[in-house]
């Protein structure tokens, strides 16, 4: 039964709460499914832009009594904004199909400093979307009174899960939804910046003199470097501002063509949105003087300053539009993690330091498994972290900071090494390198201020991280070896063909009533080679006739371009061609099918009943790599598809049989003689 013709229960609410699955024929998918710089700006920028509702409080707070002094930290922030940004658009344009911190790191300095910078960032990952909704969360409940506080983390969970659901149906129409919280942040907080601004334009003298005189009294009470450790500190407890600032390299795959052009677009917009949103913020808490007040977030005690004056209806309506906008923006934040996050995880999967499943797409094209998996996180360490902004900006923005320094660090490396022959070598080099610095000297900040509060923690969990990645990586490079050892197959069974009795090479004429042997493929390889000597082996000249199926599968690694979706189909036809020329080499009947989906085994699912209708003496056969034991661990890091695909074919009433791959012997004990 075809299960798209006639959908189960779980089908069909899958397609009402996720969406039906992508078509993979379609030649404008591409097209559809990528974002405008606009959009992207949207859904990745919104993590920078939100952080304007804590980044700024945190820094503002850890001055104390000095609050003059958060213009100098504000121009600071926004110095260190663009520092960031035009490095990383020289990013973009060295790695215009994807850049982020984990490409190069890999690329550019080595595998392993890639894999930490990629670890380091599906752990910030996790804190933007935890820190994000928390935040959120406390934006909601500063307007709700305060005996309502006891539902802050039962709404913050809501919310994690909401998203999930959103980002599982599309990149595209998660985005598309949050676009109006996004304008009304922009349009409220652009208006309460300049409205600041204009209604104290006559204040410059006096601001001028209130920041000397802070300057002054401060250095008197503490000395130079007092002054200047309260400055780094501040500046330190603000550095979740720029987290986000990489996402756009990290997110180039989905951005419209030309990607570059459209990244650096995005950048621009993201740089300056936040820049000029913090330096505004940092201007308007001091022009107002506001303080920190306990329960209120620092913005809503600054807009309750600024609407003093108003009539009350219209100061109550700003003040709500505006903080809502604020807590709804932060919901929207963590949309970074779960557009870049899954993505990170991906590519390390690719590279085998992650589980393989975390490569492939659903039928919506998204990186369902890793969704998933970082929302399961986030949703752990908000329930352990009582969704508390403060332990979490703590643990939040240290491991970004290694992205950084390590992603800087490789583009000078790249600047040096090419200086011979690209003449914009010195341009490169002096733009990253001050990134280098300048990220370096956050980083080793950011250390010194939150190790003994709580960052420890980041560190501890970064490093079994690594280390997890570190045994996975052993582990799939032994079974590769292993493995490789079935290489030789392929040229042996070509010079003396396959372990059959003589015969005359010439297929006798055949109805649909023989014997049919289907065997499932992986790739012209050893492997499968293998595979077609066991099954011959075991069954002699039984079946007349083969017919070899190979599913491509459209994984991260695929889905980038057009041209990569075309050369796997191309790829799949010349494979699938070579193993029915094989069979046919040695007098049998064959024929070969392909097909390209996201799942193995919906597509074989597809194939099979039609197949087996017009073969009704037809089985069925795979190969599946057998372990020596069988652990969870195994099981998680290989598939076992073969065994779901055999329960589903035995319920149509289709024989399938399993065929052992025993990859821990020796390659004598695994080979049936040559013929």
């Amino acid at each position: 039964m075809d299960d798209k013709k006639f959908p189960t229960l779980g089908r069909k609410v899958k397609n009402i709460v996720i969406g039906e699955g992508v078509n993979l024929a379609d030649r404008s998918l591409f097209h559809r499914l990528s974002l405008i710089a606009f959009f992207a700006w949207v859904g990745l920028g919104a993590d920078g832009l939100s952080s304007s509702c804590y980044g700024p409080f945190e820094a503002f707070a850890a001055l104390g009594d000095h609050r003059a002094l958060a213009l100098v930290v504000g121009l600071m922030t926004a110095a260190t904004i663009f520092v960031i940004a035009a490095s990383y658009s020289q990013i973009i344009e060295l790695f215009p199909d994807g850049g982020g911190g984990y490409f190069v790191a890999s690329r550019l300095l080595s595998p392993r400093l890639g894999m930490f910078s990629g670890c380091a960032l599906i752990i910030d990952y996790v804190l933007t979307i935890t820190l994000s909704i928390a935040s959120g969360a406390d934006a909601i409940f500063s307007l709700l009174p305060p005996d309502l506080i006891v539902w802050k983390v039962p709404v913050a969970v809501l919310g994690i899960t909401l998203l999930t659901v959103m980002n599982l149906r599309g990149i595209k129409e998660s985005v598309q939804a949050l676009l109006p919280i996004f304008l009304v942040f922009v349009i409220t907080h652009a208006f309460a910046i300049g409205y600041a601004l204009v209604v104290h334009a006559m204040d410059g003298p006096a601001v001028a003199a209130r920041l000397s005189a802070d300057v002054s009294s401060t250095q008197a009470e503490l000395g130079t470097f007092g002054l200047l450790a309260l400055l780094l500190r501040a500046y330190s407890m603000g550095a979740g501002t720029y987290t986000g600032i990489e996402a756009v390299s990290n997110g180039l795959p989905m951005l419209r063509e030309p990607k570059v052009r459209t990244g650096r677009r995005t950048m621009l917009y993201m740089a300056a949105s936040l820049a000029v949103t913090v330096v505004g913020l940092m201007a308007a808490y001091v022009l107002f003087d506001v303080r920190v007040e306990p329960g209120k977030t620092l913005n809503a005690t600054l807009f309750s300053a600024m609407t003093a004056s108003w009539p009350a209806p219209a100061g109550h309506a700003f003040i709500l539009i505006a903080l809502a906008s604020e807590a709804l923006l932060l919901f929207v934040a963590a949309q970074t993690g779960f557009l870049d996050g899954p993505r990170v995880m991906s590519n390390m999967a690719l590279d085998r330091w992650l589980p393989s499943r975390f490569s492939m797409l659903s039928d919506r094209l998204v990186s369902q498994n890793g969704i998933l998996c970082l929302s399961i996180a986030a949703l752990i360490l908000m329930l352990a972290s009582r969704g508390n902004v403060s332990h979490l900006v703590v643990l939040y923005s240290i491991n970004v900071f290694f992205t950084f320094v390590l992603s800087q660090a490789g583009m000078v490396r790249h600047w040096w090494l090419v200086r011979k022959t690209d003449p914009r070598w010195l341009h490169g080099l002096a733009v990253n390198g001050v990134g280098l610095v300048v990220t370096a000297s956050i980083l080793c900040s950011v250390i010194v201020v939150k190790f003994h509060e709580g960052g420890w923690i980041t560190l501890v969990v970064t490093s079994l991280l690594v280390a997890l990645a570190l045994y996975i990586r052993r582990h799939y490079d032994a079974v590769g070896g292993m493995i490789r050892r079935f290489a030789p197959l392929v040229a042996r069974t070509e010079a003396f063909g396959l372990p059959v009795e003589a015969q005359d090479h010439v297929p006798p004429p055949l109805t649909r009533q023989d014997r049919t042997a289907v065997l499932l493929v992986g790739g012209y390889n050893g492997l499968g080679v293998h595979s077609l000597r066991t099954l011959l082996s075991y069954h002699g000249r039984t079946f007349r006739r083969f017919v070899f199926i190979q599913v491509g599968v459209v994984d991260a690694g695929v889905f980038r371009r057009p041209e990569d979706l075309e050369a796997l189909k191309t790829r799949l036809e010349t494979e699938t061609g070579k193993y029915a020329d094989l069979a046919r080499r040695q007098g049998f009947a064959a024929e070969a099918l392909w097909a390209v989906g996201t799942d193995v085994v919906e597509e074989v699912m597809r194939l099979a009943p039609s197949l087996h209708e017009r073969y009704p003496r037809s089985v069925f056969f795979g190969g599946q790599l057998v372990f020596k034991e069988d652990s969870f661990f195994e099981r998680l890091l290989h598939n076992y598809q073969s065994f779901s695909l055999q329960r589903r074919l035995f319920r149509l009433g289709i024989p399938f049989e399993l065929i052992p791959v025993r990859i821990e012997e020796e390659e004598e004990e695994q080979e049936t003689a040559p013929a």
